[in-house]
C-alpha cells in the first residue's frame, strides 16, 4: 500500500463504500450489485429464490467459487469479509442444517443487517461478527472451509490475511475465494487512491505475486481461472481495467 495511504484511510473509506451498499444498494458505484450480476457470474437462479431478497440486492461480489469451495453438509464454513452478503445465505444452503456459516465483516452496519436476514428468515446455522480478516477472532482448525469475494484486495495485509486463513483452518480443510488482481503493477496514482482501493481497484495484487502470498501461507493452489463475465463499470474503473490489466479471478487451494 502506498505510504501517502494509511491504512485508517483505507479502513474509512471501505466502511462508507460498504455502509452505503448495505443500506442503499441502488446507488451508483465503480461496480455492479444485485440479483443479475450473481446469476451472470454463474449462481443458480433456483437457488437464490431460497436467499433473502435484501441479502441478493446487495450482493458485491467479483466471482463465482462454490463449484471449488465443494461445501458439504455438516461442514463449518468461514466467510471472510460476508458484510450482507449473499454468500453467507447460499453456503448455509449448501452446509444445510448440520453445518454452519459464520461470516465477520469490519462494518457494524453490514453486520446487523445481516444477522437481523438470518435470524428473519429463518437461517439458523448463520451467525456474523463484527472484526478484521487480519486477525481472525477464532480458535486454530475451526473451520472446514474458508470462502470469500472481492475482499482480500481491500486488506493491506494479504500475506497476514491468507495465514490466518490457513489457521483457523482444520488439516486438509480447503480455501475457495473470488477477488480482483492485476497483470501489471499499478501506478502510485491508484494505489494511492482511497476511492479506488475502495472500489476493489488500488488494492488489486498483480497475479503472481496474490499467488505466492497463499502459498507462502501454507496453501497448495489447485485452481487459478479468470472470471469473463465479471467487470467494473465507472469510467475511472474500466480505464484502469483495460489499461493496467485489472480483472476478477476465482481461485481454490487447499491446507
Amino acid at each position: 500500500m502506498s505510504e501517502a495511504l494509511g491504512t485508517d484511510k483505507l479502513e474509512r473509506e471501505a466502511k462508507s463504500t460498504y455502509r452505503d451498499v448495505a443500506e442503499s444498494a441502488d446507488a451508483e458505484f465503480h461496480f455492479e450489485t444485485g440479483r443479475d450480476l450473481a446469476v451472470r457470474l454463474g449462481h443458480d437462479a433456483d437457488e437464490l429464490d431460497y436467499v433473502p431478497d435484501a441479502a441478493i440486492d446487495s450482493f458485491a461480489g467479483v466471482g463465482y467459487d462454490f463449484d471449488l469451495a465443494e461445501l458439504e453438509p455438516g461442514e463449518d464454513v468461514l466467510d471472510l469479509g460476508s458484510g450482507s452478503r449473499m454468500d453467507a445465505f447460499v453456503a448455509g444452503l449448501h452446509v444445510t442444517e448440520t453445518g454452519a456459516v459464520t461470516g465477520i465483516d469490519m462494518t457494524t452496519e453490514q453486520v446487523e443487517k445481516t444477522n437481523d436476514l438470518a435470524a428473519d428468515n429463518g437461517f439458523h446455522n448463520l451467525t456474523f461478527r463484527e472484526g478484521y480478516i487480519e486477525v481472525l477472532p477464532f480458535e486454530d482448525a475451526s473451520f472446514d472451509a474458508v470462502i470469500s469475494n472481492g475482499v482480500i484486495n481491500l486488506s493491506a495485509e494479504k500475506l497476514t490475511v491468507f495465514e490466518e486463513a490457513n489457521r483457523v483452518l482444520k488439516p486438509g480443510g480447503r480455501s475457495a475465494l473470488s477477488d480482483i488482481i492485476s497483470e501489471q503493477r499499478l501506478p502510485e496514482s491508484i494505489k494511492s487512491d482511497a476511492g479506488l482501493w475502495a472500489a476493489c481497484i488500488g488494492g488489486a495484487e498483480q497475479i503472481d505475486s496474490y499467488t505466492t502470498f497463499i502459498e507462502a501461507a501454507g496453501f497448495s493452489v489447485t485452481e487459478v481461472r479468470e472470471t469473463e463475465r465479471y467487470e467494473l463499470i465507472s469510467e475511472r474503473a474500466a480505464n484502469a481495467c483495460d489499461k493496467y490489466g485489472v480483472k476478477s479471478v476465482s481461485l481454490g487451494a487447499t491446507k
